[in-house]
Parts: structure tokens; C-alpha cells; sequence
């Protein structure tokens, strides 16, 4: 039996780490002969006796790693490496595009990092502008992200431009 196109075809697949393993295995994908992704993004961390610069990783617990399906074994013996991210016991492959997008980020040299994933539909808290402290629904028209705020009695709402930095996901 020949091996199929998917196993043939090198994608990309997102590897879950042990903590702070993401570097350390990174590096012993590229040894391996993988090509390999580990975004990191600069912080001020504060200790109480000092404050210092540091990367960390974009995606905690995560490296992004491109290979050909029949190679995951190889990958999965690594120290550190505990599976292969994906949906009911499948990998699953990650769009080059997002991967793309991830590299462009981080080569634009501007500040980035991390940030907790909103949908359209998800419930939002605004931390901070003259809506400070409202909940409602996040809805992104085109390239505007705006709190819909709505009176369920009167079957009614209303929604204003926000800034995606100003909101947090709301606590189920």
C-alpha cells in the first residue's frame, strides 16, 4: 500500500510541550531536519529585587513544526513532546496562511503578544475607555470590532465601536 498525499506533503501541525519546553524542543526538531516555528515576544518581567527584558513564547506550551505525516514518530520520541495537536486522536494540520500570518507578526519587529482568543458571539468585559466596566457581546463587521449590549425584555440592543485591546474574555 503506497502512502497517500497527505503523508507525502509536508504541513504544518501545532506539537504540545511540556512548560517551558517550547525552546529545547524547537531545537531538537531542527536537528531532527524539521523546519520549525517557536514565535517569542519581549516582556518586562518584575522581580523584587529587579526588573529585566525577556522572550517568551507567543504560544506557551506549543511549537509549530512542518513535516510529512509518516515523520510524526520521530517527532513524538522527543524529550518534552507530549502529543500532536489535533481532533479525535487525529493530527491535524494548521493552515499555511495562519503560519504565515504568525511569521509576519513576528519579523515586523512591532510589540506583540499573547492575547485570549475572541470570537464574534463571545461574552466580553471592557476593562478600560469611557465603557469601562460593561459586559456584553463581542460582533466584528469588516474590520471594526464593536460591544453589542442588549435588553432581552424588548428583544433590542445596541453597540458601539471598541477597541480590541480594551475588552477581556467574561468568566464563565
Amino acid at each position: 500500500m503506497g502512502l497517500t498525499e497527505r503523508e507525502l506533503c509536508p504541513k504544518w501541525y501545532a506539537l504540545a510541550v511540556k512548560h517551558q519546553h517550547e525552546r529545547s524542543a524547537g531545537e531538537a526538531f531542527q536537528s531532527k531536519g524539521f523546519e520549525t516555528l517557536v514565535p517569542l515576544y519581549r516582556t518586562t518581567r518584575r522581580w523584587s529585587d529587579r526588573v529585566r527584558e525577556t522572550d517568551l513564547p507567543l504560544f506557551a506550551g506549543y511549537v509549530f513544526c512542518r513535516f510529512e505525516y509518516h515523520d510524526r514518530v520521530a517527532l513524538l520520541k522527543t524529550p518534552g513532546v507530549w502529543r500532536i495537536v489535533g481532533f479525535g486522536g487525529t493530527p491535524t494540520p494548521i493552515e499555511d496562511d495562519e503560519i504565515s500570518a504568525i511569521q509576519t507578526m513576528v519579523e515586523s519587529k512591532v510589540p506583540i503578544g499573547p492575547w485570549p482568543y475572541l470570537k464574534p458571539g463571545d461574552r466580553v468585559k471592557v476593562e478600560r475607555g469611557p465603557l469601562r466596566g460593561l459586559e456584553g457581546t463581542i460582533l466584528r463587521e469588516k474590520d471594526i470590532q464593536r460591544l453589542v449590549i442588549s435588553v432581552e425584555l424588548l428583544r433590542r440592543s445596541i453597540a458601539a465601536e471598541i477597541s480590541p485591546d480594551a475588552v477581556i474574555p467574561c468568566r464563565a
